[in-house]
């Protein structure tokens, strides 16, 4: 049952309801740092223990992480200052940047940019989550440093929150959880669906062999593509500060916070540029989004044109090696005339009409489970401050 909380106490962090406590977090949990191996001993890496970085929770949106991109052998555990965390381990950056948080789905290690929360009997791990998540702005608030912000772990243990009894915390999560679970399962439904659609475009014009059939022509990207790359605006991190808001503001590889106003309206394509341009496979990033945006100028803005659909362009460039295209050796970029000359199957007009109306089948449940996905984060981030208050209780 919920209801609102009527009663509550002063406290040095605040009103909280009278049942709870304040407690700092080195009372409800172990706080515990990460460490790099040395990289010029290869010993070190490619082992089995997963290795977990701020870059790996970078653009990740799900609660739990089984592992990063790299692993580190027992060795290279063994040899610096990296530990091994037990499942449900609350993983948390704090530096470069601070806030960004998951939850360990089996034993992982964390380099120098973490400090990880094992709870303790006062705590339960997903609402040790949900109560950092409701207070990533606190977390930055008493960061420090110049040239780049960190948390120290003096610090992070010395911070207090209030905290329900551990049955209301469990109550509370479950709630947070009903809802983050409906999001991720939905989020690998939408990921099926995509490979589906590859695997479709794979048997139609990647396994066709060296004849095209009949009809058929090889083409360019540029002529399946309408660019609107002019219309682009950057906005620096403060003005998004200012305009903090509902719409989505996307770079290269993800949405990037959310602001007041857009630019763009319709469904797009978002083709990485410059900066973060391919992933390590050499595959670009590719991004497909859907109604009001901004976008800044480390993505090109693409929609399909002469037959094409936009998500016939999206299924090409998932499958696609774009290094042979890119540019520059300290800033990799993909500029618009390699962009434009990429080699690209022109199947007839009968062929690519069938293939569009399968996508569109596709990519219209895609969009469907992103609304719902919408609907439910935005009932999630409702309640979450009014739950980790008190001011509304789980009984």
């Amino acid at each position: 049952m919920i209801k609102c909380n009527q009663k509550f106490k002063e406290t040095e962090i605040g009103a909280i309801p009278e049942e709870w406590d304040a407690f700092d977090i080195q009372s409800v949990a172990d706080v515990i740092g990460g460490g790099t191996p040395s990289t010029s001993n290869e010993n070190n890496f490619n082992g089995a223990i997963p290795w977990i970085t701020p870059r790996d929770l970078s653009s990740y949106q799900d609660r739990f992480i089984s592992r990063g991109e790299r692993c580190i052998s027992e060795e290279g555990l063994n040899s610096s200052n990296a530990k091994l965390l037990p499942v449900n381990t609350v993983l948390l950056t704090t530096r470069a940047p601070v806030g960004y948080l998951a939850i360990a789905k089996n034993e992982v290690s964390t380099n120098q940019g973490f400090h990880s929360l094992i709870p303790n009997s006062k705590t339960d791990s997903f609402f040790l989550f949900y109560l950092l998540k409701n207070n990533v702005q606190k977390l930055i608030d008493h960061a420090s440093g110049s040239t780049f912000q960190e948390l120290n772990g003096k610090t992070l243990k010395s911070l207090e929150f209030a905290f329900p009894k551990i049955d209301e915390q469990k109550r509370i999560a479950e709630i947070l959880s009903s809802l983050d679970d409906k999001i991720e399962l939905n989020r690998k439904i939408n990921a099926n669906l995509e490979k589906i659609a590859s695997s479709l475009f794979k048997k139609l014009f990647v396994d066709i062999g060296d004849e095209l059939p009949e009809g058929w022509r090889i083409g360019t990207f540029g002529e399946a593509t309408e660019n609107f790359d002019s219309k682009r605006v950057p906005m620096s991190s403060r003005e998004r500060e200012k305009k903090h808001g509902a719409y989505p503001y996307y770079g290269a590889t993800s949405i990037m916070d959310y602001v007041d106003d857009y630019i763009f309206d319709g469904t797009y394509v978002l083709l990485g540029e410059d900066g973060s341009v391919a992933r390590e496979n050499g595959s670009p990033f590719v991004q497909y989004v859907s109604g009001k945006i901004w976008v800044n100028n480390h993505a090109h803005v693409l929609q399909g044109k002469n037959g094409f659909s936009t998500e016939h362009v999206k299924v090409f460039l998932d499958q696609l090696d774009i290094m042979p295209f890119v540019t520059g050796a300290v800033q990799p970029k993909l500029n618009q005339a390699n962009m434009n000359s990429i080699p690209m199957a022109v199947p007839d007009q009968k062929t690519l009409g069938k293939f569009n109306e399968v996508l569109e089948v596709i990519f219209g449940m895609i969009l469907d489970n992103e609304k719902r996905n919408r609907n439910m984060e935005q009932i999630r981030d409702s309640l979450l401050p009014r739950l980790m208050s008190g001011k509304i209780r789980v009984r």
